[in-house]
């Protein structure tokens, strides 16, 4: 096979890529190693940020969004037995939008088969080959039920590796050109699905002396709840009862929390990775396999897609310039550009991480400290406008820094 850019991996950003490349009129192949109706129905979070809704409705995959999607204008913060509200929209004159990935994702699968573009599911990229050279490729195998087994290889001017975190495009990278950046959090977070009303119309975050607790949501019937836990907690030690219990102790809303069945329940790690350049060749990684953040700002899928809006008008501005010219001007500049936005990003998730939740610590003196001062960061944040004005900046997202329209 031959196409212009093999991408490996059909999450946000593999596929958002395909998408946006297609508008400019370039060829790609999506390989992903699972089935269509795994990666259209893995459970995962999604708030959008501003930017990132702007892009689907923008490019034409929002109108499912623009129906189902749930706008928030703000969040609010539980501490001390306080409540305070960032309010988004007067501060910054923007809002959020709750639409799961799985959704963005089908949203994504639906309109780049319409308009005739290549995804192989059940084809798993087992290595790139030449990847610093003119014609990189991507080796993969391809089986499962109703699909003939095969070994198959896909060359092409361009690979992007959308393959997150365990994938093989950034361990196709000679370690001594890679430099690694990861913080692993001492705590995670312990989330449930439960068939429930949210208790709020936006999302809650608490900080409490037991731990932090977050209320989201999935659908006005449909409540998502997490509670800081061990790393290495196991879920079935905590039965429904139990779960219940500890959300009212932290969440404290009384009778507004409305117990309901848990759908599903598991335990999400927590940790800060960086892995500098993003560029290695014709290879360039996006996504997961690029950065990854704790949860706590809700920035995974925007910082994905943040990427590949700046890969999409790299390679694009390539396509269109002489090949005579000198060097390929914005592609050459994709990893320095979304570096700088993913360090920003980091700093955002940490500082809510770091003020929210209970960090361990053998010294009682150290756990006391930390939680007074987390106490003043939260009292700071609801008597300073331009403390909210900076958290609803950084929340509902922060434009990357390029000096290219990407108006389709």
């Amino acid at each position: 096979m031959r196409t212009q850019v093999g991408i490996v991996g059909a999450g946000p950003a593999g596929l958002f890529l395909s998408h946006l490349l297609h508008l400019e009129g370039i060829e790609s192949v999506v390989l992903e190693a699972r089935t269509r109706h795994h990666i259209e129905n893995r459970i995962r979070a999604g708030v959008l940020e501003h930017g990132t809704v702007e892009l689907m409705k923008n490019t034409g995959v929002g109108a499912r969004l623009q129906r189902e999607g749930l706008t928030h204008r703000g969040v609010e913060l539980r501490f001390a037995g306080r409540s305070h509200r960032i309010d988004f929209e007067e501060l910054t004159g923007r809002s959020i939008t709750v639409y799961a990935q799985q959704e963005v994702v089908k949203d994504l699968v639906a309109a780049r088969l319409a308009g005739g573009g290549q995804i192989l599911f059940e084809a798993e990229a087992t290595g790139l080959d030449n990847i610093d050279g003119p014609h990189p490729r991507i080796r993969y195998r391809r089986e499962g039920p109703g699909v003939t087994a095969e070994d198959g290889e896909l060359v092409c001017d361009f690979i992007a590796g959308c393959d997150g975190f365990h994938g093989v495009a950034r361990a196709a990278i000679p370690p001594e050109a890679l430099t690694i950046f990861e913080r692993v959090y001492p705590f995670a977070w312990l989330g449930i699905l439960a068939q429930t009303p949210p208790a709020s119309e936006e999302l809650i975050y608490a900080n409490h002396n037991r731990g932090f607790a977050l209320l989201s949501m999935r659908s006005p019937q449909i409540s998502r709840l997490y509670l800081q836990c061990e790393p290495d907690e196991d879920p079935a030690a905590w039965p429904d009862a139990r779960i219940w219990e500890e959300l009212h102790t932290r969440l404290n809303l009384g009778a507004g929390l409305i117990e309901g069945p848990v759908l599903q329940k598991g335990v999400t790690p927590m940790r800060s990775f960086v892995a500098e350049p993003l560029r290695f060749g014709n290879l360039f990684l996006a996504g997961d396999a690029a950065h990854i953040v704790p949860p706590t700002g809700a920035k995974g899928l925007n910082l994905a897609v943040a990427d590949v809006r700046v890969l999409a008008a790299g390679l694009a501005e390539h396509y269109r310039r002489d090949r005579a010219q000198a060097g390929n001007g914005r592609l050459d500049r994709y990893s320095a550009i979304c570096l700088r936005h993913a360090w920003k990003v980091q700093r955002f998730s940490w500082w809510m991480t770091s003020m929210l939740h209970r960090f361990p610590s053998d010294n009682p003196g150290d756990n006391a400290f930390d939680h007074r001062r987390q106490l003043a960061e939260l009292d700071y944040l609801s008597t300073s406008r331009a403390a909210s004005q900076s958290l609803a900046e950084n929340y509902v997202g922060l434009d990357v820094d390029m000096d290219v329209s990407l108006d389709v």
